[in-house]
């Protein structure tokens, strides 16, 4: 398995990042949580060692995608609270020193150890449609919307559901929603999820590419379950 390159590294915002150390970026993420270009430009320095990693415990190229992207999911919330301050009790060596290479490599590991991932023809993943870090703050958007309108995406975009198989699933859990009502809804929500995104993100992920088509946006969203949605 090839390691990914990942555009989003060329991008001038992320670029201009580059000169700031580990510590710097971890910093400013925890400051900023609405920015999304620190975590981007830390994924654009570490992406190559954690898919080294995984690639070697997984058993095709759709479950080492998926795992990469989970474990970049941990890494997005766990940073969040992360304290790399010096620390005698919580490491073996003399200096007590923390870096954010040594803690990504062991949360890596333990995340492969731990990983219980579902078979491959029930992955919607796509690691070209969307990058961790895009996929990461997708789904914070998502928990913005209401759940009536996460769930019509959801179906919309991950299971490419028409808007009468959505409408005759919603009817089936006691929903009152007619095929015009999901036509209706969905561009709304996927307005929602766009504005909700940090601006950064839209700009080096959306913005990068051809004209967002509102009512059809150019990323695949990711499943929460991996399957038909319950």
């Amino acid at each position: 398995m090839q390691i990914p390159t990942f555009p989003e590294a060329n991008h001038p915002i992320v670029k201009s990042l580059f000169h700031h150390s580990d510590r710097e970026l971890l910093t400013l993420y925890q400051r900023h949580p609405d920015e999304g270009k620190y975590f981007t430009a830390l994924f654009c320095r570490y992406s190559a060692i954690v898919y080294t990693l995984v690639r070697h415990s997984a058993k095709s190229p759709v479950r080492a995608d998926y795992l990469f992207a989970l474990i970049w999911q941990r890494i997005f919330h766990e940073m969040r609270t992360l304290d790399l301050n010096p620390s005698l009790e919580a490491n073996n060596d003399q200096t007590g020193e923390v870096t954010l290479q040594n803690w990504l490599i062991e949360l890596t590991a333990m995340s492969i150890d731990n990983a219980q991932l579902p078979p491959v023809e029930s992955i919607q993943y796509s690691i070209e449609a969307a990058p961790p870090p895009l996929w990461c703050y997708l789904q914070q958007a998502l928990d913005t919307l209401s759940p009536l309108i996460r769930l019509m995406v959801v179906m919309s975009q991950t299971f490419k559901w028409s808007e009468t198989r959505i409408a005759a699933y919603l009817q089936a859990e006691g929903e009152t929603v007619t095929p015009a009502d999901v036509a209706r809804e969905l561009p709304k929500g996927y307005r929602q999820l766009e504005e909700s995104l940090p601006e950064d993100i839209r700009t080096i992920y959306l913005y990068g590419y051809e004209a967002l088509d509102r009512d059809r946006p150019r990323s695949s969203f990711p499943s929460p379950n991996n399957g038909t949605p319950s």
